[in-house]
């Protein structure tokens, strides 16, 4: 049950919310761009033209995704039509200016071709309940965010990225929240974007902390992948990569350009075996490649970080079929030689062979990776924590992807989480993750529990029923992918 709530006035107008059973407020459908039609389509986010009468905020506003992905992934992701994609979610304990409450912004995952701000996962409900105003953002996706076209600007979804920061910060206050107290923080692709927003120079200032779970960066991700990315797209559909030439497709159109896209086949060289539409260095907004800047440079070197992944990320996925290539040949194209293979398939020989080139791409994907960043900025003595989500579902036996979200969002009563979960997923561990997250929000540390991440004791959180502190769980990890 809600009702009607108060008004609130922003850069671009008055809004009108609604009040929900427990009290909170939540404001939909915000435009912090305008429509990314017309000319706009392919061009950086413009400030949405101003209004004057209150903007209806009671329901969701359009989706960047175009197809309905509940039936395929683990979190249902509404597709909600519309142009106005560049749209963000509200939600607050009370729309006071005086109550300086800190804020959470959460980018939504998607592989950064779907995914969807609208999912009940991200209701910000229980934040509101304790202390914290949580923004869920819009940004465009595929094809329109990320390919590399000649005659537009690059990385158009990074640029919407910034645009919703920036209309948290000039607006947020209005809503009871502190523009000083901005902490950005996504899954996978969401994860990927806080990583990447650590090494864009137009985000500083724009956060003060940084929670990037199960993050997922492209490499390689320079301009060259870029390039043939878009080269692959011609080559494949006979369409020009331009914005002039891709300006008047319809949005069926554009996805089937994006399938062929994502299409396995020799002539892919150059570009990443996952995520070939994604944040790439272009040499202006993003200077150096995101894990470049963030394991070698400075990136992001005041900025507390909470990062990890969940223990079998992508380990459901099956290995090589019998007409299929070898397994050391797989585990080859992600980067080990032959002694490299037989350690890596010792290492993992517990888990079954049938799960050992899924847990190739959990490694490949999110936990070296991450480990990376952790390792590097332990040698600098920044603020960093590092975890494992290692409860396993009785759905499937595995701490999989997307796992994680209703416990740190304390929704266990979400739509979905159950066939996700089991019918009795721990209370207990959803409110330990959930308050260690409001406590990094809040204060910057996620409490006395979990220590620092260093270069000596590289200390990690394992969450289970018993969330756990262990000493460099992921030792076998670095030995493989990073030594």
């Amino acid at each position: 049950m809600s009702t009607t709530g108060p008004t609130v006035v922003t850069t671009g107008g008055p809004v009108r919310g609604e009040r929900r059973a427990d009290g909170s407020l939540r404001f939909l459908g915000i435009p912090y761009a305008q429509a990314p039609v017309g000319d706009l389509r392919f061009a950086a986010p413009v400030p949405p033209e101003p209004w004057s009468e209150p903007l209806d905020a009671t329901a969701y506003g359009p989706t960047a995704q175009r197809r309905p992905f509940a039936e395929v992934t683990t979190i249902p992701e509404p597709s909600v039509p519309g142009a106005g994609v560049l749209n963000l979610n509200v939600f607050t304990p009370e729309a006071d200016p005086a109550a300086a409450l800190p804020v959470l912004v959460w980018i939504h995952g998607g592989g950064y071709v779907a995914g969807s701000a609208a999912s009940p996962w991200y209701d910000g409900a229980t934040f509101n309940r304790d202390g914290v105003l949580l923004v869920s953002i819009g940004y465009r996706l595929g094809i329109e965010g990320f390919l590399h076209l000649e005659d537009a600007p690059d990385n158009r979804g990074v640029r919407d990225w910034v645009a919703a920061l920036e209309w948290v910060r000039d607006n947020i206050a209005a809503f009871g929240g502190d523009p000083a107290k901005v902490t950005v923080a996504g899954q996978s692709a969401g994860g990927g974007a806080v990583q990447t927003l650590l090494a864009v120079p137009a985000a500083r200032g724009l956060f003060r902390g940084a929670l990037s779970v199960s993050g997922a960066l492209p490499r390689p991700d320079g301009p060259e992948a870029a390039r043939a990315a878009s080269r692959l797209l011609t080559s494949r559909t006979g369409v020009p990569a331009t914005a002039a030439a891709l300006g008047d497709l319809g949005d069926d159109e554009l996805l089937a350009l994006r399938d062929r896209l994502s299409e396995p086949g020799p002539d892919r060289e150059g570009l990443p075996p996952l995520l070939a539409l994604a944040p790439f260095a272009d040499g202006e907004l993003i200077p150096v490649p995101a894990l470049e800047a963030l394991t070698t440079g400075g990136a992001g070197a005041d900025v507390p970080l909470m990062l990890g992944c969940t223990e079998d990320e992508f380990t459901m996925f099956p290995g090589p079929g019998p007409d299929g290539p070898p397994l050391p040949v797989l585990l080859g194209g992600l980067g080990l030689d032959a002694a490299g293979a037989a350690a890596f398939t010792e290492a993992y020989a517990e888990g079954g062979a049938e799960r050992l080139f899924g847990q190739a791409l959990t490694d490949v994907t999110f936990r070296a990776p991450n480990l990376a960043v952790a390792d590097a900025r332990a040698a600098h003595g920044r603020p960093t924590w590092l975890y494992e989500f290692a409860w396993r579902s009785p759905v499937m036996g595995l701490a999989f992807h997307c796992l994680d979200l209703p416990f740190a969002f304390d929704l266990l009563d979400a739509e979905g989480v159950r066939a996700a979960a089991g019918e009795a997923p721990p209370q207990v561990l959803a409110d330990a993750l959930h308050q260690a997250w409001v406590a990094f929000v809040t204060r910057q540390d996620p409490g006395a529990d979990w220590p620092r991440y260093t270069a000596e004791g590289r200390a990690t959180m394992i969450w289970d029923t018993e969330p756990r502190i262990a000493a460099d769980p992921l030792e076998r990890v670095r030995g493989l992918w990073l030594d």
